[in-house]
């Protein structure tokens, strides 16, 4: 954040993102019900309308160019991602919004890249932008209880990689530096901590891994026990079957497992 801009006016809209999301995910546990679903599509059409409007700003004040205004940073790809999970509930898309916003967009939040104050519309775009991705990623998996399958640590990690090489093929094309895959980053990020360019790219996916890991872990026990339950020792039947793969969540008040 630049020095010269003042931190209060964001830090108090951490506060307030951070006391709302609280105050949701324990509704949305305690009273669950079809409210639960309309509090995620409204997270879903804030976070698009985030993505849109930073969109045409770029292109209504003639700044827009391929190489710097694509949506393929990380967080840019968080936003859109979180408001599909948000919006339909795809279990691969919430695994995906739960590891890449609280292992990636987190971080942008702790250590921001924002040199303007309230009320830019700038300001208004990041703080939407990466707190929504984080929010959704606590209401859909905390509150709603929609949490990562068994896999998802290794399934989450190789659509990273994925996702990594086809933004360095973009950036083959058209010249660009998304996630500084090309060159390392002008001004200091966490990347300087895992080392020079390329290397940093290697070590970024162990620290990947790491972070992916922790977060997974708050749902070992539960898959334990829910694996060794009476059910699942007598055969099972098709209510414990576990859902397939890319199912939606259509009944938010009927908890999977929790964290």
């Amino acid at each position: 954040m630049n020095a010269v801009i003042s931190p209060v006016g964001y830090w108090t809209s951490v506060a307030c993102a951070a006391a709302g999301c609280t105050v949701l995910c324990v509704a949305a546990r305690s009273h669950p019900g079809r409210w639960t679903g309309v509090v995620a599509r409204v997270i879903a059409f804030l976070l698009v309308a985030d993505a849109v409007s930073y969109t045409v700003s770029l292109v209504v004040g003639g700044s827009w160019s391929p190489r710097t205004s694509l949506p393929l940073a990380l967080c840019n790809a968080a936003v859109i991602v979180a408001a599909a999970a948000c919006w339909w509930r795809v279990l691969l898309l919430v695994e995906l919004t739960y590891f890449w916003g609280l292992a990636g967009t987190l971080q942008a939040i702790i250590s921001p890249d924002l040199n303007v104050a309230f009320p830019h519309l700038v300001f208004f775009q990041y703080v939407v932008g990466h707190l929504g991705v984080v929010v959704a990623a606590l209401f859909l998996v905390v509150g709603m209880r929609i949490t990562p399958r068994p896999g998802a640590v290794p399934r989450v990690l190789a659509i990273s990689v994925a996702y990594t090489a086809f933004v360095g093929l973009v950036d083959a094309v058209t010249g660009a530096n998304y996630m500084f895959l090309r060159r390392p980053p002008g001004e200091w990020t966490l990347l300087r901590v895992l080392g020079p360019w390329p290397w940093y790219l290697l070590s970024a996916t162990g620290v990947a891994l790491v972070l992916f890991t922790l977060l997974d872990a708050p749902f070992w026990m539960s898959r334990r026990r829910a694996a060794g339950g009476p059910a699942s020792k007598a055969g099972g039947g098709a209510a414990d079957a576990p859902p397939p793969a890319g199912a939606s969540e259509r009944n938010p008040a009927t908890p999977r497992s929790s964290p």
